[in-house]
């Protein structure tokens, strides 16, 4: 190669480093939060490093159902941002066609500090959790295979999609992660309990909420640890086995007897609006839910030792601890405009 040839060369590759480097300073970064006194998050950003551009990305894909087989329902639909980004209406999970799955749909808050996912924890990382709902036959009934065919055929998602990575040609790898960046960023930390944790000026419980939260530290503080309100950890609550569910739990991912009817322990964050509650969605009130342990635990062998002896709870102190998880509502996680989505708005503008 000459050295004319070699000059040419060489400033050609320095014209598209610098058109690459153009492109990837557009994109605008996001920090990761984490709260004063939380634990450092369980996912790694440096591997899906967060960019607003991203996050919208994720945003679209989680509220389209492009990702259902048959076009009919998104992730939102069982993930509602007003009732904790998870169903109300009813027990178990709906998918296409009515059809009926076999667990209450879990809240998506604060999953960037899980270190697993669903109800049994066969999912162990926040980017693979999005596979299981697509391509579950009860839920969206999809392969990723026909969901990238879908996505690529879209002009608007191409340009999404290089806004986001750089690169219009949409992977498997490249979906996971930009559902990973929208579903990371559903962070719960601005609830009144919070303030008060936070000393703000003031913002102090009541009489009620405070007699709740102290027994909440006796009673429920070993499997709902605070900050997050939950131990990321797999208890037997001492819930009656389900006859035609026979839904026997974390043992189904292990096939460890010691595991049989242990459940992952999901936050209470926001529980004011997660109705109904428990794996099944058995319950629909949260004073139910209370009752269950003070008068409802069936004894197991692998029943939590925490729960060996049932609650000691008059009326009183039953509505002083409903009084306190209501302190756990974050409105702004439950009704920021920033955690929803107008497909429509957007599809018409873009497509």
């Amino acid at each position: 190669m000459t050295g004319k040839k070699t000059k040419i060369l060489f400033l050609s590759l320095l014209y598209l480093g610098v058109c690459f480097a153009f492109v990837i300073s557009k994109q605008k970064k996001i920090k990761f939060k984490v709260p004063k006194g939380w634990p450092q998050p369980i996912y790694d950003f440096k591997k899906n490093p967060l960019t607003e551009e991203g996050f919208k990305l994720g945003s679209a894909l989680f509220f389209d159902p492009i990702l259902s087989k048959d076009h009919t329902i998104s992730c939102a639909s069982c993930h509602l941002s007003f009732t904790a980004f998870t169903h109300a209406d009813h027990k178990l999970s709906h998918g296409i066609n009515g059809k009926i799955g076999t667990r209450n749909s879990q809240v998506l808050i604060n999953l960037a500090w899980n270190k697993s996912f669903m109800w049994d924890g066969g999912v162990n990382n926040l980017e693979v959790q999005a596979i299981n709902p697509i391509t579950n036959p009860l839920e969206m009934d999809h392969t990723l295979g026909e969901v990238l065919v879908s996505l690529n055929q879209s002009s608007k998602y191409r340009k999404m999609f290089y806004a986001a990575f750089n690169d219009s040609t949409i992977t498997s790898q490249k979906l996971l992660k930009a559902l990973a960046q929208y579903t990371s960023q559903l962070v719960s930390y601005n609830s009144k309990y919070d303030s008060v944790m936070r000393k703000e000026k003031g913002v102090i419980f009541t009489p009620n909420e405070q007699n709740g939260y102290d027994l909440f530290k006796k009673n429920c503080n070993t499997c709902h640890t605070e900050p997050l309100f939950t131990n990321n950890g797999f208890e037997n609550n001492g819930l009656a086995i389900d006859t035609n569910l026979k839904d026997m739990g974390r043992m189904r991912m292990t096939h460890n007897p010691l595991d049989s009817l242990k459940f992952k322990v999901p936050t209470l964050r926001n529980i004011e609006f997660s109705a109904p509650y428990f794996h099944d969605g058995r319950v629909n009130k949260l004073k139910e839910a209370i009752n269950h342990y003070t008068s409802g635990i069936v004894k197991s062998k692998t029943l939590a030792a925490s729960l060996q002896k049932p609650m000691a709870l008059s009326e009183q102190d039953k509505r002083d601890l409903i009084a306190f998880l209501k302190t756990l509502t974050d409105k702004y996680a439950l009704y920021h405009t920033r955690y929803r989505y107008n497909y429509s708005e957007t599809i018409n503008k873009q497509k």
